[in-house]
């Protein structure tokens, strides 16, 4: 599960040039702006990432103008990125009161998020994907949501080069074989076969069943289905179609490759995500990361929701880092 919610530490607090009465606080890679005096540099929060999905508590009712949405039949407040007064905020610092009494925190980094009752903000998934659920995702494969580079010790990621992919604004899909079996699986669950679904769709379109059984290993193929009305259908797609971002190994537990994945997605009759660029250095500062993420898309001219870095020679070390262009405009 997604840490949203956890234990961090003020790591600089900052003037906010165009509000007397507002700071801004940088935990990490991120910077969040809440009134000025309210924490000091050293302080200990627990801060909440954008995307968490806060429950109806009188700790957050503050929030009910800005931010209350429902999820499903659920009602809570939706944290997004925001610019207030000209400043980018993304997240919210909780002060660590709201824990229960009883709660010890042992370490920085931990997680809070079940305590506090929050969760990931999943946007509609349409009918024609939603399918019926077989089960949950399964255990024996890695779930695809990567890791922000806010997130991650900047010094540690800039030692590597990478493969650069456009991250695609679509909806998560899996598509395995395990011993001769063949599964269909959205973010977060397995689906039944169905001529109406479009995940399982794409299996039938590109005899996905045949050629991955034909390999003689069980493995996963991890993509964005993008298309239909998909995210709005940001590409202007006529019909529904698939890009390959990851393939896991199911008896060695561990993603294949960059450029063996490449080089079997193409095998298999199937296109990855846009590929644009390979031996790529990370600029000296996040900061700059950050700007590197805004740009267009390769798929069509609307901004690119981001970008995946994937480590070049060590399939470990892979992340994520989105637009912060996008995200504001994000519904």
């Amino acid at each position: 599960m997604r840490k949203l919610a956890t234990i961090r530490k003020i790591d600089e607090v900052k003037e906010h040039t165009n509000a007397d009465r507002l700071g801004i606080y940088v935990v990490d890679g991120w910077k969040v702006i809440d009134g000025k005096g309210r924490y000091q540099k050293g302080d200990v929060v627990i801060y909440c990432e954008i995307d968490s999905f806060l429950p109806i508590r009188e700790e957050f009712e503050f929030l009910r103008k800005t931010s209350f949405k429902k999820m499903g039949e659920k009602e809570g407040f939706r944290l997004k990125t925001i610019r207030l007064r000209g400043e980018l905020s993304q997240g919210l610092l909780i002060p660590i009161s709201v824990l229960p009494k009883d709660f010890e925190w042992t370490e920085m980094g931990e997680d809070v998020t079940a305590l506090l009752g929050i969760e990931k903000y999943e946007r509609p998934i349409p009918a024609s994907l939603s399918g019926i659920a077989k089960g949950d995702f399964p255990g024996f494969i890695r779930k695809t949501d990567e890791e922000r580079i806010q997130n991650l010790s900047y010094d540690e990621l800039i030692q590597h080069s990478y493969i650069v992919t456009e991250k695609l604004d679509g909806s998560s899909w899996t598509a395995y074989v395990k011993d001769g079996e063949i599964g269909v699986c959205s973010r977060n669950l397995e689906l039944l076969e169905d001529e109406k679904n479009s995940m399982w769709r794409i299996v039938r379109q590109y005899g996905l069943e045949d050629k991955m059984i034909s390999l003689g290993r069980n493995i996963a193929l991890q993509g964005e289905l993008i298309g239909g009305k998909i995210q709005g259908n940001p590409y202007k797609m006529n019909n529904f179609d698939v890009r390959i971002f990851k393939i896991w190994d199911i008896d060695n537990h561990s993603y294949l490759e960059m450029t063996e994945m490449i080089e079997l997605s193409a095998s298999l009759g199937l296109t990855t995500v846009p590929i644009l660029e390979k031996g790529f250095q990370l600029p000296p500062t996040m900061d700059k990361a950050l700007l590197f993420a805004d740009d267009i898309s390769t798929l069509y001219s609307t901004n690119r929701e981001g970008v995946v870095l994937y480590a070049e020679g060590n399939p470990d070390v892979h992340f994520k880092i989105i637009s912060n262009t996008f995200l504001e405009k994000e519904k």
